[in-house]
């Protein structure tokens, strides 16, 4: 098990990422290592886009939709659970 941060689908990539267009995906996949980048820099996740609060599930823009992740610092990682594409590619 490494002890780097790193970013996932949950429950996996078809399941979040199926159907969404690839240039949506890209976008959010950039985003999630940005994410990871912070996370290795000692940045609190848990504080980044939006949210009911802080350490809970989190919103981000990304191409013109957004996604949804959470940021699990004990496990150093960040789980992408949900893209949202743009109403024009829906």
């Amino acid at each position: 098990m490494s002890h780097d941060w790193r970013w996932e689908y949950d429950p996996d990539h078809a399941h979040v990422a199926g159907g969404i267009p690839a240039h949506v995906v890209a976008e959010v996949e950039r985003l999630a290592g940005q994410l990871v980048d912070l996370g290795r820099m000692g940045v609190d996740l848990g504080d980044l886009g939006s949210g009911p609060q802080p350490g809970g599930l989190r919103r981000m823009n990304a191409a013109d939709g957004w996604f949804y992740f959470l940021a699990a610092p004990r496990a150093r990682l960040v789980v992408v659970v949900r893209i949202v594409p743009p109403f024009d590619s829906l």
